[in-house]
């Protein structure tokens, strides 16, 4: 069984999803071979040198459902892209890049985050270019840790700032990107979150049925996709 989840949006003034997913790690997830969060873990990540200590308790979940025997797969999402190798290790899960394909049930499925799918919000997509950018990042690193939180802060109140400003139709996916994308891929199911618009969207590609699976975000509901011999199912349950 494969389990997939993003966007729970981790903060120290979010306990409740905190105890949530420290839940679902001992109940549902126990079930699972692997786990794949796929981006927007953490709201605010500034550094690995900060982010393993804030989030000891979380840390120290995962690395011990790992030793479980579980398997753990995170993906970068656009809050938290500088989560880095010594998270990695100490919490001893895979990181995967953006995009990945993967087999379910022996058919190749593309997981993404999503933000690049939305091609239609241009102001993010520049902004999404320089903050992806390594030297961007190396250099974001170097600086003092108090300068760090503070732009992290402000990147993030910008961020909400504008996003309640736009159309929502331009914060969520482009269908011809979708399909560029999965085209280029090879494959005729797509996972991705981001939009914090949980659903199952049927599509068709090349005369060939399609499907894109959207996760939800963390809130007052968990969301998460379920895989295995049965098929999919997104599921949910109440925070």
């Amino acid at each position: 069984m494969q389990l997939f989840i993003s966007d729970l949006h981790l903060l120290d003034s979010r306990p409740n999803v905190t105890q949530a997913f420290l839940r679902f790690l001992d109940t549902t997830a126990q079930n699972a071979e692997s786990l794949y969060i796929l981006g927007d873990f953490f709201d605010v990540w500034v550094g690995d040198d900060n982010g393993v200590e804030e989030y000891a308790e979380i840390t120290q979940a995962l690395a011990d459902y790992s030793a479980q025997g579980h398997n753990v797969f995170l993906m970068h999402g656009n809050r938290d892209f500088t989560v880095g190798d010594d998270f990695a290790k100490q919490a001893n899960v895979t990181m995967i890049p953006d995009p990945h394909v993967i087999e379910i049930n022996a058919e190749p499925t593309l997981l993404m985050h999503g933000d690049s799918l939305c091609t239609a919000d241009v102001e993010y997509m520049e902004f999404r270019k320089m903050v992806r950018d390594p030297q961007w990042q190396q250099a974001m690193l170097q600086k003092p840790l108090a300068e760090r939180k503070a732009l992290g802060q402000h990147i993030r109140a910008t961020s909400d700032s504008k996003n309640s400003l736009k159309a929502a139709n331009i914060m969520d996916v482009t269908p011809e990107e979708v399909i560029r994308v999965m085209t280029e891929a090879s494959t005729l199911r797509l996972i991705h979150g981001h939009t914090h618009r949980p659903a199952r969207h049927p599509l068709e590609i090349n005369d060939q049925t399609a499907e894109r699976i959207v996760l939800g975000d963390w809130h007052n509901k968990g969301w998460y996709l379920i895989a295995d011999e049965k098929g999919l199912n997104l599921e949910s349950f109440d925070i």
